[in-house]
């Protein structure tokens, strides 16, 4: 088993630790064990009345790479949150429990271009996976691979109606001080919208046109139900669209020149 070298780069996974997902849990594992060139530690966060820390399988808690910290019923976007306290990282990046890093580049391509180009943020593409035929079909999402500066992305999300925000919360690799300013809120879904405008909002960054994340097609997918797309979510967008806004105005204001 690896010894848990300083790592720069970590990954936040919140969980309910659905028994039936468990062995997508360890797939992702799997891909994060598969990482070359980038060392790295996991943050599992399980989350929710079901989250029994126990039900992690063993071949994951015994690796000294990963920290589970439980919390027992706040929900994703607190457990996000709260799991940046354990960060030992400079940089950090989201997994869900159900997906994968799509190759064993994944974190050291976006890693490695932050660290070079001096950016808080790097994002790579995202594919959707269906493993049960194989087919992969990457987002060909609005906002444009290259540099972005800070707040050009909410330029390609002009009706947060309309569509969901122009790049992924699993793209991101984010300066972990960035990461923690900005937050998920306390939102019960939608939080990775708020994430992702004041991140890109806040600082600059950029997209690379390699795919990094491989976003699991399955039955069990919450946001692919009918009833997902109600209220709470559209509210959720409209709130990530303002917080993109409320930055870009803050941005514009003079400095406050505090009397001596």
């Amino acid at each position: 088993m690896p010894s848990p070298a300083q790592p720069a780069v970590a990954v936040i996974t919140p969980t309910g630790l659905n028994p039936t997902r468990l062995p997508f849990l360890e797939e992702l594992y799997e891909s994060l064990r598969a990482q070359e060139e980038v060392t790295w530690q996991w943050i599992v966060a399980p989350n929710g009345p079901q989250a029994n820390p126990d039900l992690i399988p063993r071949a994951i808690t015994r690796d000294p790479r990963v920290k589970v910290i439980a919390r027992p019923g706040p929900g994703p976007a607190p457990a996000r949150n709260t799991a940046l306290n354990y960060v030992d990282a400079p940089r950090c990046a989201f997994a869900d429990d159900d997906d994968r890093l799509a190759t064993p580049l994944s974190l050291a391509i976006r890693n490695e271009h932050a660290v070079a180009a001096g950016l808080r943020w790097v994002a790579g593409r995202s594919a959707d996976w269906d493993p049960r035929s194989g087919n992969l079909s990457t987002w060909m999402c609005p906002t444009p691979v290259g540099p972005l500066a800070a707040g050009e992305v909410l330029s390609y999300w002009p009706d947060p109606l309309a569509s969901k925000p122009p790049l992924g919360h699993c793209m991101l690799l984010t300066d972990t001080a960035l990461a923690r300013a900005v937050g998920h809120g306390g939102l019960h879904k939608g939080e990775d919208y708020s994430f992702v405008l004041g991140v890109c909002a806040r600082a600059a960054g950029e997209l690379l046109p390699d795919v990094v994340y491989h976003r699991r097609v399955h039955d069990g997918q919450w946001s692919a139900e009918e009833t997902y797309r109600d209220q709470a979510e559209f509210d959720s967008r409209t709130h990530a669209w303002l917080k993109g806004v409320a930055e870009l105005e803050l941005r514009a204001e003079p400095s406050v020149q505090r009397a001596a």
